[in-house]
């Protein structure tokens, strides 16, 4: 659907990772539970890699027109900010 740039948190432990893990259940947003993978769910598809103690890298693969990047990037670095990462 379009060339997506990847987003990096930073001080992502693995208590933060499974709180945003959560949270984007909550939205109804689900993946997997290895540190690779792909989350998909509201028709937002992206894929992901944590090191297991700090950067996560989530790349958007597919999102619905009517929803930016932008939109997207912002609600999870709200969901980090939340979690105490970033």
């Amino acid at each position: 659907m379009g060339d997506f740039k990847p987003v990096t948190y930073h001080h992502v432990t693995p208590e933060v990772f499974e709180c945003m893990k959560n949270k984007l259940m909550d939205m109804g947003i689900h993946g997997s539970d290895a540190n690779i993978g792909h989350i998909s769910g509201l028709g937002i598809e992206a894929d992901y890699s944590w090191d297991g103690k700090s950067d996560l890298t989530i790349t958007i693969t597919d999102k619905p027109a009517f929803i930016s990047c932008g939109v997207i990037v912002g609600n999870l670095h709200d969901i980090a900010h939340e979690c105490h990462g970033i």
